[in-house]
């Protein structure tokens, strides 16, 4: 097989959820229905209109980090940080990383509005410096790790972390890689992000039902809520794991991509544009829709969002549509933003791994607009062998993800 078509696995896992930060653990809690939202305690919410998120309390120091050093970086640092030493140590490759020409993609959304907005709230001007801000944190990462592959920052929206992931692949085909890291990690509730998305409606207002305000397809879904972390994955070629006796926890089989060209912050109405990303995504991977097993729909619980992207499925499934299930785990960790399809393709490897669909929580009422085949509330133990995740971003983003089972 040539190294353009040689299969790419995910060997490792590292991730900051709301849940927990292990691979383990935010299973567990995807598949048992549990809803990460509360109110938020971090800072001052009286004067904005949603007042709930899906907020990470802390995230550990990683092995072999200085934790006085660790504890003073941004949050937005620490995660990354951990994300990427954590998916080394889950992949087996901490130790052999100096001798393995190692890549790095991340997505980030507003590295540096997040820098400044913490040291502003700290009491700092850094915001009127900006020339002081001379390492972007891919960079600082590393160097951090000593990784000697190539590394890139790249921000699509709601779409970065299924980017990071196809453009892995696509190093490690070219052969200018030895493995990738790649993923995507934003810790993005803040006073301004509140206050950007709320000023938008796109917000759920339901302050005082914090764990059911996240409805994704439910007629009574009233907008979304925010979530907070990421996660990042090791990626290698077949050939390589095998060699190792790696797990491959899943294939990285298909990638389509396309853009609305039509709003900034509004969901095109046309569903040709999102179904090409699907079926592009489909015809990478060499499979139908007839084949898949689950699909993790992008769905974020807006009245406007959820009944578009129903079309785009009912587009691309045609005839299938009826038994594919389908379920939108924003319900319960709510929109990570930039890191929202990273931790989406972690349901899928859940799915992959458990042999069950996570269900869409807090859907009791589905909308007639969104007639598709859904997981209601309760995991679905099930044969899954391919997934697709769909990931649809400001500005017209479209991005479908289909990961495989190992062979």
């Amino acid at each position: 097989m040539s190294p353009g078509c040689e299969p790419v696995w995910i060997t490792g896992v590292g991730a900051v959820t709301t849940f927990g930060h292990t691979f383990d653990a935010i299973s567990d809690a995807l598949l048992g229905g549990r809803s990460a939202v509360k109110v938020i305690e971090s800072f001052d919410v009286s004067q904005h209109p949603s007042q709930i998120a899906a907020q990470v309390e802390s995230i550990p120091c990683p092995p072999g980090c200085d934790p006085v050093a660790f504890s003073k970086r941004v949050r937005l640092a620490q995660c990354v940080e951990w994300c990427c030493r954590t998916a080394l140590m889950d992949a087996g490759l901490w130790d052999q990383r100096h001798e393995l020409r190692i890549g790095l993609a991340l997505g980030l959304g507003v590295e540096w509005m997040q820098t400044w907005e913490f040291d502003r709230r700290h009491g700092g001007q850094r915001i009127l410096h900006p020339e002081l801000e001379t390492s972007s944190l891919v960079g600082a990462t590393s160097r951090s790790l000593g990784l000697r592959g190539p590394a890139v920052s790249l921000s699509a929206a709601c779409a970065s972390g299924n980017h990071a992931l196809a453009l892995g692949r696509q190093w490690l085909r070219l052969g200018w890689v030895d493995c990738c890291l790649a993923g995507a990690c934003d810790m993005g509730v803040t006073p301004v992000s509140l206050a950007g998305f709320g000023n938008l409606r796109a917000l759920s207002r339901r302050n005082d039902q914090p764990t059911s305000a996240s409805r994704p397809f439910d007629r009574q879904r009233d907008g979304m809520v925010l979530g907070e972390g990421g996660a990042v994955f090791v990626l290698e070629s077949q050939r390589l794991a095998r060699r190792r006796r790696a797990v491959g926890r899943a294939e990285v089989a298909g990638f389509g991509a396309s853009s609305d060209a039509f709003h900034m912050v509004i969901p095109g109405s046309d569903p040709v544009p999102g179904s090409n990303a699907m079926r592009a995504a489909l015809t990478d991977a060499r499979v139908t829709s007839a084949e898949i097993d689950y699909i993790n729909a992008h769905a974020t619980s807006t009245p406007v969002g959820d009944a578009c992207e129903t079309r785009i499925l009912q587009l691309s499934l045609g005839d299938d549509l009826p038994r594919v299930p389908i379920s939108s785990t924003k319900s319960m960790t709510g929109h990570l933003l930039s890191a929202a399809s990273a931790i989406e393709a972690l349901a899928c490897v859940t799915a992959l791994s458990r042999q069950a669909v996570p269900a869409t929580s807090n859907l009791h009422d589905p909308d007639p607009q969104c007639a598709l085949c859904h997981v209601p509330n309760e995991t679905q133990p099930r044969r899954v062998r391919v997934t697709a995740s769909n990931s649809f971003g400001f500005g017209g983003s479209n991005t479908c993800l289909v990961l495989r089972a190992v062979a």
